[in-house]
């Protein structure tokens, strides 16, 4: 059953140290639901003091909690938090949906797949190991032990709030970090909301801090900050990069997953049907609002036409529509001015001379602004649609005649965050994936995956790993320890 709008605007307070504070006499920024085009809810936004409070709250905790609590202890507010997302689905994926302008059905999913991100997390922060070193003779013993970075500075996006935090977090306190979160101004709630999850499942006061407001104040506050030990930044790469110049003020450690200019390869020998609905979805997954979307499709020559007749049909048959709609299979763009950035990118490719085949326009089904999908044919690589990460529902077509042309098409990007190969030959398709240099890569398939495995980007596109062991490992420090055995042998006699 579809839902409705909200009665009232939700006013939403920051959190502190298991306090919710107030805004008082703080500036607001109202959140008008891309799809409706109607403020739904409002935040907070917090200043340099405040982020203060929260750096200072989780030392705190780090300090005199977190750190020193057992794997096992950890592992069980974790599942507590799973069985809490789980407990409160409906409510996270309306409140996601309105704000971020995605189908319920895509909130509904990411949220599941959230408290699956919090299991794994659990099982982990009971296994983390070290080394030790038996080889130095009687005298001596080496150990090599991890242990938790300290004070970490989340800072998540508006595309992906919820999944992109589970994607982080529960590897973060799994490691025994503190957490000083800024969610993005426009997709706040559901993090909110996760505060409420987080402390009835028992997760101490101050290991959890969520500070909303903007990136140049809040989000550079974060980065500058001396005691913030580590920051972990997702989004743009050109923000990225401020990111990283602002962590110089303690050296402090950064992790980064950034843009992406995402190749799908489509060869001759694919399952063409199953190739075509994948870069459909790879395509219009969250409106093109995705940083590993296929934007990038570089086909076999031979079957370039056919192909691409087939995937305009089976675009014609996306259901764009109201967000809120169960059968809506495609959603609005974040913002107009983020709309009028995508149309200006699609006037780009018709002016430099690639050939619309389809979409390009925008359509209102429910009040807000949503992008036809949007083909482009006779694209060059030099074209600026065929390089630019445009974050919206376009893919440039390219063609091929041998692999290795395929090979150095897919790799001719200043990003490296994901990539697809379609094939039914083995033996072609992992040698073409193994020579992509792209953090996320599939095979007959694309953005799909689980927990267990790490993601992460190459080049331009990131450093750093999230989820999977190495999501852990990721927020720890390794020591070195030396233990002599017996007495010591005397420099001076």
């Amino acid at each position: 059953m579809k839902q409705t709008l909200p009665i009232t605007t939700r006013e939403n307070n920051f959190f502190i140290n298991d306090v919710w504070i107030e805004g008082g006499d703080r500036e607001r920024f109202e959140r008008v639901s891309p799809g409706h085009g109607v403020v739904v809810s409002s935040v907070t936004l917090c200043g340099l003091a405040d982020v203060d409070l929260a750096v200072s709250a989780a030392r705190q905790a780090f300090e005199t909690i977190w750190a020193e609590t057992p794997g096992a202890a950890r592992s069980r507010i974790l599942i507590r938090a799973a069985n809490g997302i789980r407990d409160r689905l409906d409510e996270m994926a309306y409140w996601e949906t309105l704000e971020t302008g995605k189908p319920i059905s895509q909130a509904k999913a990411e949220i599941d797949a959230a408290a699956d991100h919090y299991e794994a997390a659990a099982g982990m922060a009971r296994m983390v190991s070290g080394e030790t070193y038996n080889t130095y003779g009687e005298s001596m013993i080496g150990l090599v032990t991890k242990q938790p970075i300290g004070v970490v500075g989340l800072i998540t996006p508006w595309n992906f709030p919820f999944i992109v935090l589970a994607e982080r977090l529960p590897f973060i306190l799994a490691a025994g970090c503190t957490v000083v979160l800024k969610p993005s101004e426009m997709t706040s709630t559901t993090s909110l909301i996760f505060a409420d999850i987080l402390n009835k499942a028992g997760l101490p006061k101050g290991v959890y801090n969520v500070v909303t407001g903007s990136g140049p104040v809040v989000g550079e506050a974060m980065s500058n900050h001396p005691d913030i030990d580590m920051i972990s930044f997702t989004g743009s790469t050109a923000v990225g990069e401020r990111v990283l110049e602002a962590s110089k003020s303690n050296l402090k450690k950064v992790g980064l997953e950034l843009g992406g200019k995402n190749p799908q390869v489509i060869f001759a020998d694919a399952n063409l049907e199953d190739a075509v609905d994948g870069v459909a979805f790879g395509m219009c997954f969250n409106a093109g609002q995705c940083c590993v979307s296929g934007s990038r499709l570089i086909i076999e020559a031979s079957i370039a036409e056919d192909f691409k007749a087939k995937l305009i049909e089976k675009l014609s048959k996306v259901k764009i529509g109201d967000p809120l709609d169960p059968d809506t299979q495609m959603g609005a763009i974040v913002t107009p001015k983020h709309c009028k950035k995508i149309l200006g990118y699609i006037e780009k490719g018709k002016s430099e001379g690639a050939t619309l085949d389809s979409g390009g326009e925008t359509m209102s089904p429910s009040g807000g602004e949503f992008i036809v999908p949007t083909v482009f044919s006779g694209v060059t690589p030099k074209m600026t649609i065929a390089r630019d990460e445009i974050f919206g529902p376009v893919v440039s077509v390219m063609t091929f005649e041998t692999v290795e042309e395929a090979i150095s098409m897919a790799l001719d990007t200043e990003y490296g965050l994901a990539a697809s190969v379609w094939s039914k030959n083995i033996d072609k398709a992992l040698g073409v994936i193994r020579k992509m240099r792209a953090g996320r890569c599939w095979v007959n398939t694309t953005i799909i995956g689980g927990p267990e495995q790490p993601m992460g980007g190459f080049k331009r596109s990131g450093t750093g790993r999230e989820c999977g062991m190495m999501g852990v490992e990721e927020y720890m420090e390794t020591k070195s320890i030396h233990i002599v055995l017996g007495d010591r042998e005397h420099w001076i006699s």
